[in-house]
């Protein structure tokens, strides 16, 4: 019976040391389950949170207008109607109408991302040229050349279908100078063009800068 006694209580020993040998192996397995544990619940708070954030700024950007070169259009936007102008004025320039007309639409189509339509647009601009007229300008003094001004004008109104505060019916008019010395008709093609293209940047920034 003594000698079992030593032989029992080694047994118990060995078994005890295997336990606590197991149980500081098990511990850093334990640790790390539980830190990866933590992350993941980290992670998903992180994401959860970078969700709600990019809803918040997309939900706004629905509410917020499009930048533009120059301007801005309502973000629920897409189309512009731009009708014909006829010319009116009592002075004609058999070619202004469909010359005025493209230039309009290029300028707001190349500045804006609207979609040009024949009718029904968001945004609706119609209007005609009511002055073509070349007079003579005051002499400053005795050295100054004589010289000739051709003025257009244009009578334009335009519709906001988002924002009635936006709409407006008015007039611009644009001049350009030459030498009287020379033929309407030798410049007028330059002229033309350089009033047209001022024309459609105060249409454009009326319509789409509220300038």
């Amino acid at each position: 019976m003594n000698r079992k006694a030593p032989i029992i209580r080694n047994i118990f020993l060995k078994q005890s040391r295997r336990d606590k040998t197991r149980e500081a192996q098990l511990t850093p397995h334990k640790a790390q389950a539980a830190v990866w544990g933590v992350s993941r619940k980290s992670i998903a708070v992180v994401w959860g949170s970078a969700c709600i954030i990019l809803l918040a700024v997309l939900l706004t950007a629905c509410r917020m207008s499009v930048s533009l070169t120059g301007g801005t259009v309502d973000a629920r936007a897409k189309t512009v109607a731009i009708n014909t102008f006829p010319n009116n004025a009592s002075l004609v320039n058999p070619s202004l109408s469909q010359t005025f007309t493209t230039a309009l639409k290029e300028k707001i189509q190349g500045q804006t991302p609207l979609t040009i339509v024949n009718t029904n647009g968001d945004y609706e601009i119609e209007g005609e040229i009511t002055d073509y007229t070349v007079n003579p300008v005051a002499i400053q003094g005795n050295d100054s050349p004589a010289m000739n001004r051709l003025t257009i004008t244009v009578r334009v109104r335009f519709t906001n279908s988002f924002d009635e505060n936006q709409n407006f019916d008015q007039s611009f008019s644009r001049y350009a100078d030459y030498n009287s010395s020379l033929n309407l008709s030798s410049v007028e093609g330059t002229l033309v063009a350089e009033i047209t293209d001022a024309l459609t940047e105060d249409i454009f920034n009326k319509a789409f800068v509220n300038w």
